[in-house]
């Protein structure tokens, strides 16, 4: 066993690829599959997500676009679930038999998107927390076959971005209506993916994902990258986003223009910026879901159960 753990350190200090269960520590594979499950649901939940908002699309071209886009998550959660597999675990059970509330996604998927513009911000906004999260485990994954899959997925998500942003201009430059309800779709989506990266560095006390060089970036990294490029886009073609850039301690830096954390209403879609509230406010939330996460689950699940008593012989 101690053979075994040496073996494995010195791989990883070396910045060489873990490539089997025979090369890892009990420990690196417990935090493996954590980071492949969270991957796997996120790119899952975005399907149902990102359908009910498909069906407003304003042609049939933005709709199929649309469909691509989801394909794409669904082929992505795939390989997640698959070396998941290949690690020991039931990848059938862990989609279609897990309780709604034990899915890991970032809370802002349980918030429904229900019109075009507000899935072309989730493309302009959760697609790219999306790229800077799998970007960073792209570059620095220490398991061979989750980096080599990563390869496709990557440029998968540079077609999700190109439509949000593609579309955010567009209607941007439309003005009127159209630039409105863009507006009032960023107006709450846009903290809502500040959190997406988790709680800050200030509290965030564990750093395994980082040891283990599953990733290399901490929490307020990622959420400082993501903000460098959403920020100079959305002032480029002309809304508001609440964050600036400023000099803290030396070092350029973006900075949001509201209480971190505050209170949302997720039924109204709103937050209230004068009700900040605390990190265990925020968890308290996070753990209880939103408002479609029960449905969303349910999209796939249900449907997977039917075909299984319809047609006994397609899964015997």
């Amino acid at each position: 066993m101690a053979e075994a753990k040496e073996a494995f350190e010195r791989l990883l200090r070396k910045g060489e690829l873990i490539e089997s269960v025979a090369e890892m520590t009990p420990e690196y594979l417990r935090e493996l599959k954590h980071t492949l499950t969270v991957s796997g649901d996120t790119e899952l939940i975005s399907a149902p997500a990102y359908y009910l908002a498909a069906q407003r699309a304003p042609s049939i071209n933005a709709f199929m676009t649309g469909i691509a886009i989801i394909q794409d998550e669904l082929a992505h959660a795939h390989i997640a679930y698959h070396i998941l597999e290949e690690l020991g675990e039931d990848q059938e059970h862990l989609i279609f038999s897990r309780d709604p509330k034990s899915f890991r996604y970032p809370y802002a998927f349980d918030v429904p998107l229900e019109t075009w513009t507000e899935l072309i911000v989730a493309n302009l906004f959760y697609d790219q927390a999306g790229f800077c999260l799998l970007g960073d485990i792209h570059e620095q994954c220490s398991y061979g076959p989750w980096k080599r899959a990563l390869n496709k997925v990557m440029l998968e998500e540079n077609f999700h971005l190109r439509n949000g942003r593609t579309w955010a201009r567009r209607m941007a430059q439309a003005g009127g209506e159209t630039k409105a309800e863009l507006q009032r779709a960023i107006d709450w989506m846009f903290p809502l993916t500040v959190e997406w990266f988790g709680l800050p560095d200030s509290i965030k006390t564990h750093s395994t994902q980082l040891d283990y060089r599953l990733k290399g970036k901490t929490n307020d990294q990622l959420r400082q990258w993501w903000l460098s490029t959403v920020v100079p886009y959305c002032e480029e073609i002309g809304v508001r986003v609440p964050a600036h850039r400023e000099l803290v301690d030396g070092t350029e830096t973006w900075v949001l223009d509201y209480p971190f954390p505050c209170t949302f209403d997720a039924e109204a879609k709103r937050w209230d910026f004068q009700n900040p509230c605390t990190w265990d406010d925020v968890l308290a939330r996070w753990r209880a879901r939103g408002p479609r996460n029960a449905e969303m689950v349910a999209t796939f699940q249900e449907e997977f159960h039917t075909f299984r008593r319809v047609h006994p012989e397609a899964v015997a």
